[in-house]
């Protein structure tokens, strides 16, 4: 019987790690695709008339702009993935993401139907920021809350994977047009659409595979005590405002040098600036992506062996000592240069990111979690990589270097690492209902660790 009950345990574990992978991929896949046309293609086909300077910016801008809304999306899916459950949100938040970007497929032109045209692609833009905000959230208690505490950095790395295999999908599929389907002028007549248009295949696998999952057993056994917050984001900002601060600056010190990759700046940067081959950048890129999978899988399983923040303090170390090099080698070796960049960046990224969903899980209490992990991460979205890439054009275009850039990047970089310190590691602390107490104390290296308090109270009052 233990044999057989470890084997469907095994087999629950895949399940859920095969629905938190290729439904975050997918989303991602979505959202990627996006950034990558704005630093290619939507300055000439929607912004065109204000410039080839400030058409860049503004496609830039588009991308940063649906970061604005992803707190929103944090806000709505949070409070729902606590008082109706965390599946239900998973399968909401895809079938929005899908359909944003199969209807941005099919999106007339400026040249087509005028200052509609961008209106009409920033809402779409909006909504796959709402989407955005709150997919991560519901995908990573999915995957930590069903793992044992022993395997929660390995198993909060399986929802971090799906965002580099979206960028890896996202680069591939548009490296694939651009030199072997639709390449020159095709690509810009109607081969940038193609990648958009397919995510409608996308939604009805992941729709699939997302409502064969069983619900996160934390959010179960709570609902079968009819024990659900009534409020849970106003017990978040009034008791935990500081917690969410902090944890989102630590993922500001990941998001803005990974948008200067996913956000499609350096692609830029090396195509506009140093002269590159399109279709080469867009490879280098999913090498790129395959470099920040792989470290992502390391820095889960650091994560369970030597803790959540020493794995980040790693990952930062590494960030600081290259936000300046990764330029110099993209200006002064071409290509060879960016695939080395392009290899530094990623591994510190994953540094950065795969423990991020479990130490998120942990530091934040049962009833109110989905709203805490959902709401920092978006919070720290827009901190950090909201517009990281049009603060680096303006950047550049300022100053007329990197070294501006590189600053900012470290800055960035400085700040994550500070707030990384002021939070307590909380490898293997119970999950469950029955610990909101010890769940609700010590979180950062300010507050005392209780198994009963305040915060706890209050959390036993607002349901």
């Amino acid at each position: 019987m233990t044999s057989s009950l470890a084997a469907r345990d095994r087999a629950s574990q895949r399940r859920i790690a095969f629905a938190t992978i290729i439904g975050t991929t997918i989303e991602w896949y979505d959202f990627f695709i996006y950034a990558t046309s704005a630093g290619l293609v939507f300055a000439q086909l929607f912004f065109q008339p204000a410039g080839k300077e400030i058409a860049l910016l503004l496609s830039f801008a588009t991308v940063g702009i649906s970061f604005l809304f992803r707190p929103l999306g944090a806000f709505l899916a949070g409070h729902f993935g606590d008082v109706i459950g965390r599946r239900a949100m998973l399968v909401v938040t895809l079938v929005l993401m899908g359909a944003a970007t199969t209807l941005i497929g099919a999106l007339p032109t400026f040249a087509q139907i005028g200052i509609a045209a961008p209106i009409l692609l920033l809402l779409l833009r909006i909504l796959q920021g709402l989407s955005a905000g709150g997919e991560w959230g519901g995908a990573v208690l999915m995957a930590v809350e069903h793992a044992p505490a022993n395997r929660r950095g390995r198993a909060g790395s399986w929802p971090q994977l799906g965002v580099p295999l979206g960028f890896l999908l996202a680069s591939g599929m548009t490296a694939l047009m651009t030199g072997v389907v639709s390449p020159g002028a095709a690509y810009l007549q109607w081969g940038w659409r193609v990648p958009f248009l397919a995510s409608v295949i996308l939604i009805v696998v992941g729709f699939v595979i997302r409502r064969s999952v069983e619900e996160s057993p934390v959010f179960a056994e709570i609902a079968k005590r009819g024990k659900q917050a009534n409020l849970p984001i106003v017990t978040l900002f009034r008791r935990y405002w500081h917690l969410v601060i902090l944890a989102a600056l630590v993922f500001v010190g990941n998001g803005a040098l990974g948008y200067m990759t996913t956000g499609g700046f350096l692609n830029s940067y090396a195509i506009n600036v140093q002269s590159i081959d399109t279709t080469s950048v867009l490879l280098a890129a999913v090498f790129a992506a395959a470099v920040w999978f792989l470290s992502t899988l390391l820095a889960g399983r650091l994560a369970d062996a030597i803790g959540r923040r020493n794995t980040f303090m790693i990952g930062f170390a590494l960030q600081a000592v290259i936000v300046f090099p990764i330029f110099w080698l993209v200006d002064a070796g071409g290509l060879p240069g960016l695939y080395i960049a392009l290899l530094l960046i990623s591994t510190g990224l994953g540094l950065t990111y795969g423990p991020l969903a479990a130490w998120y899980a942990e530091i934040f209490p049962a009833s109110i979690r989905f709203s805490g992990v959902s709401i920092t991460y978006a919070l720290g979205a827009v901190l950090g990589g909201a517009f990281a890439p049009m603060i680096a054009q303006l950047l550049l275009g300022a100053t007329g270097t990197t070294a501006a850039v590189s600053a900012y990047l470290l800055f960035a970089t400085l700040l994550g690492a500070a707030a990384t310190l002021c939070l307590r590691d909380r490898s293997g602390i119970p999950l469950g209902p029955d610990h909101e107490a010890e769940q609700a104390s010590g979180a950062t290296m300010f507050t005392p660790t209780e198994s009963s308090g305040a915060p706890a109270r209050e959390l036993a009052g607002n349901r």
